[in-house]
């Protein structure tokens, strides 16, 4: 269990420099508004499902099972 908080501090550590890093290239990309709003919105969806995707996978080693998409039908 201690291992998953560990994971999951670091998880948030570099979702947050990614995040940075993000925020700081896309200032540098010159788009006219309504194209810089859409690809702001985009990364942050990008980043919102990389988030749900590590919790996940956090959980699943702590040993709580997530039902995902795959038990659909």
């Amino acid at each position: 269990m201690i291992g998953t908080v560990i994971g999951l501090i670091l998880a948030c550590i570099i979702l947050g420099v990614i995040w940075w890093a993000g925020q700081q290239l896309l200032a540098l990309i010159p788009l006219t508004e309504p194209f810089a709003t859409i690809v702001r919105i985009l990364f942050v969806v990008l980043l919102v499902v990389i988030v749900i995707w590590v919790i996940i996978v956090l959980l699943g080693v702590a040993g709580i099972h997530v039902n995902t998409f795959s038990g659909l039908r």
